[in-house]
């Protein structure tokens, strides 16, 4: 018991030492920033807050789009044909810029609200937020980072918000337990528990990632830390969190990490693998709290993306599938230059069987000569008439729709997927400072993006395809997946986007443009010449970015990286 006491006590005064070295590292910060002439992180945002506070009234009020944004959170309203678009942060060169505004997307209407609610979460980013039919609608929104203009300070968030879509209320939940602050985390929404995976916290002296996970019980508003049995996931950031609500099971892809090897020296890791998050076997009479879950490894099959980072999914209902879109794999030239190459590829992904599809769409023109064959093949009836329905329209059979409703597949000899409803099937580059290997894969895609056409307009032939990105915001509604913004480089220059794309998933011919892209929009100031302004634009790229240079088979290579956040 003796021996057990020091050890215990060993620890805690171990813990106490590097805590008073952090206070004094960033009492010394501090002190550098101020002299340099940047106010306190910490006092900006309760200035913010003291500010909002004036706020005492709901302003719903029409508006054009929001402007441009990137790692923002875009959720369906469970309870309206409306999409919620909610923070993000918008970078100029040499400037950051973090937001807290709220818009609602009328998906009918095709119009835009900003909503203004008192009492709303400071400005953030790279938070996450779930919608859940609750009490009328809610968006719960969990985490995230602020930076300060400069890129020279950042705070991540540990709260818990949550919005009442009904009455248009914002309140704060203080529950005890929860996950520590931090940003590039995931949150799903299952049965009636959140789940928050993974993320990073960065100090600008050090930084870690995490796996762990935590549920919040939407009835007790409680927090509880799940220490699942089984294999898990390294800890990561920046992952594909995708919920199977009639399975109760989560699945996890991706994401990336990085270790300190020695000083100044970081060990970079792209994840490709896949996990899924089940409950273990209990007691049919057993309360749901109770309930006891394991991490099991995921075998994926069939033709998988290449490495890549920045690449969203959704679920899509009903089945188990989700479609994934773009990404980014950046190569090094030299010891300066970083070229990335983004992608536009959609993907498919069978949560069930843990198999890919790359998908192609059909194009109107092929849908509309598909329904003229079937027209022309059908059979006469015994008098040799066309079966009508009664109405005097030709009667299609049922079963031949169902042709519509498949997703031709990029290359020959890769199996159909059929989205329709009801569908059964589903189908060490190093250099001084860092280092990366991409964790193995069995499979590689060799598929080139598609290409959107931009600056013409499209006729009914063609398949209009949205440009090449990483990030984007991926949310299912009613039938169609929906796609807004994301960022790429130009050169330089880091573009922005706020364009926003439909694609009916019945269908499946082309994408429909809302809201097309305009580079534009984009405000871009070159960083100078200037320290400060050269490290901000650097600091930008790096929490945006990965980098890779990837030249092996076995899907083994190393890169450049930082914070990847959604």
């Amino acid at each position: 018991m003796g021996k057990k006491n020091k050890k215990e006590k060993k620890g805690q005064g171990k813990a106490k030492t590097d805590h008073k070295a952090e206070k004094k590292a960033e009492k010394r910060s501090k002190k550098e920033l101020a002299e340099r002439g940047e106010e306190d992180i910490e006092k900006l945002i309760a200035e913010f807050q003291e500010k909002d506070k004036a706020k005492v009234q709901v302003i719903e009020e029409k508006c054009l789009p929001p402007s441009p944004r990137c790692n923002l959170s875009l959720v369906s309203n469970t309870e309206k044909e409306e999409l919620l678009l909610f923070g993000g942060e918008y970078f100029t060169g040499n400037k950051m810029f973090v937001y807290n505004d709220l818009f609602a997307y009328q998906v009918r209407k095709n119009e835009w609200t900003k909503v203004s609610i008192p009492n709303a979460p400071p400005p953030r980013s790279a938070h996450q937020a779930v919608c859940v039919a609750h009490q009328g609608g809610q968006m719960w929104v969990f985490g995230g980072e602020f930076s300060s203009h400069s890129q020279n300070q950042f705070y991540h968030y540990k709260d818990l918000w949550l919005l009442q879509l009904r009455d248009k209320k914002w309140e704060q939940v203080k529950s005890p337990g929860g996950p520590s602050a931090r940003s590039g985390h995931r949150m799903a929404a299952l049965k009636k528990q959140l789940f928050v995976f993974g993320g990073f916290h960065d100090n600008a002296r050090d930084y870690k990632y995490f796996n762990d996970l935590y549920s919040f019980d939407l009835e007790t508003y409680t927090w509880a830390a799940l220490t699942p049995s089984g294999t898990g996931p390294a800890p990561r950031s920046g992952c594909v969190l995708m919920p199977m609500q009639e399975a109760g099971k989560i699945i996890v892809y991706g994401g990336y990490s990085k270790e300190k090897v020695k000083r100044d020296v970081d060990k970079g890791t792209m994840h490709t693998d896949m996990f899924t998050l089940m409950q273990e076997k209990k007691r049919e009479d057993a309360p749901e709290s109770s309930a006891k879950w394991k991490w099991q490894p995921v075998k994926q099959s069939g033709v998988r993306p290449t490495p890549r980072s920045g690449m969203s999914g959704t679920v899509v209902a009903p089945g188990n599938r989700a479609l994934l879109f773009g990404g980014v794999f950046d190569q090094e030239d030299d010891d300066e230059d970083l070229e990335g190459n983004f992608f536009s590829e959609l993907w498919s992904l069978d949560l069930g069987k843990g198999k890919w599809f790359p998908v192609d769409l059909k194009g109107k023109k092929d849908i509309i000569s598909e329904k003229k064959k079937r027209r022309k093949g059908k059979k006469t009836d015994e008098e040799g008439e066309m079966e009508t329905d009664g109405n005097g329209d030709i009667e299609e059979d049922e079963g031949d729709d169902e042709g519509d409703e498949e997703m031709d597949i990029a290359q020959e000899g890769v199996e159909s997927l059929d989205l329709s409803e009801g569908s059964k099937s589903v189908q060490e580059t190093s250099d001084d400072i860092f280092k990366i290997t991409v964790a193995p894969q069995t499979a590689r895609s060799e598929l080139a993006s598609p290409s959107a056409t931009e600056g013409t307009s499209l006729s009914a032939e063609e398949k209009f395809w949205p440009s090449a990105r990483m990030n984007p915001s991926l949310v299912f509604k009613d039938g169609n997946l929906f796609m807004y913004g994301g960022i790429f480089e130009e050169g330089d220059k880091q573009v922005t986007l706020a364009d926003l794309y439909k694609l009916d998933t019945h269908k499946m011919d082309t994408w429909t443009v809302i809201i097309g892209e305009n580079r534009k929009l984009q405000e871009w100031q070159d960083p100078g010449s200037s320290d400060e302004e050269v490290e901000g634009a650097k600091a930008s790229r790096k929490r945006h970015l990965e980098d890779d240079d990837n030249d092996d088979d076995e899907g083994k290579g190393k890169r450049i990286q930082s914070c990847i956040k959604p």
